[in-house]
């Protein structure tokens, strides 16, 4: 029997990865999607929550675009006007646990088969 090892990023714990790095990236992907979705539903409160989260992912996916743009490089926004937009896949976003010294969860094993 082979071993498998997935990863799978906090926040979006249906979503599993064949890489740590991948994972990570995408975790942080989803924490800054998270805090401008914030951003936005506080400067915009008319917006609703599934706006504010699509346009959270979207921008924080196209981080480095607007990262260019704030930069007094406006015209970095172009690539993002020539591209078509990618429509936003619902991701249930998992609220973080805190618990004092608590330790991060092993998976269960799965039983074993008969042979």
């Amino acid at each position: 029997m082979a071993v498998e090892v997935v990863y799978r990023s906090s926040r979006d714990l249906e979503r599993l990865f064949m890489d740590k790095a991948e994972a990570d990236r995408h975790d942080k992907m989803l924490e800054l999607a998270e805090l401008l979705a914030e951003v936005l539903q506080k400067a915009v409160p008319s917006l609703t929550e599934q706006q504010v989260e699509e346009a959270g992912i979207y921008m924080a996916k196209n981080r480095d675009v607007f990262a260019k743009a704030f930069k007094s490089q406006p015209d970095a926004l172009s690539e993002l006007l020539n591209v078509p937009a990618e429509v936003a896949e619902p991701v249930e976003v998992a609220a973080p646990v805190e618990a004092a010294g608590a330790e991060p969860t092993k998976p269960a094993k799965a039983a074993k088969t008969p042979k």
